[in-house]
């Protein structure tokens, strides 16, 4: 795997884990941030409008998922060691 396909892979867990916070803290001011002209993201966020119990399991399922694909990141000086 490559240098920057690893950095990207990092870099999408951190925006999983970091998205999935703010959807278990602020569930529905994050939904509703996206709700309206974000280019798309309406119809991603729809089934979340109104329901910050299922945005804050979503929530959890991201957290978990970037968690484990940064776990997954190895650098040289990991497999050294």
């Amino acid at each position: 795997m490559s240098r920057w396909t690893k950095r990207g892979a990092e870099m999408a867990a951190m925006f999983m884990i970091g998205d999935g916070l703010l959807g278990l803290l602020q569930p529905r001011r994050h939904v509703a941030l996206w709700a309206e002209d974000a280019l798309g993201s309406e119809a991603l966020v729809a089934p979340f409008r109104g329901r910050p119990g299922r945005r804050r399991a979503y929530a959890l399922v991201q957290i978990a998922a970037g968690l484990a694909l940064a776990a997954r990141q190895r650098t040289d000086a990991n497999r050294r060691a």
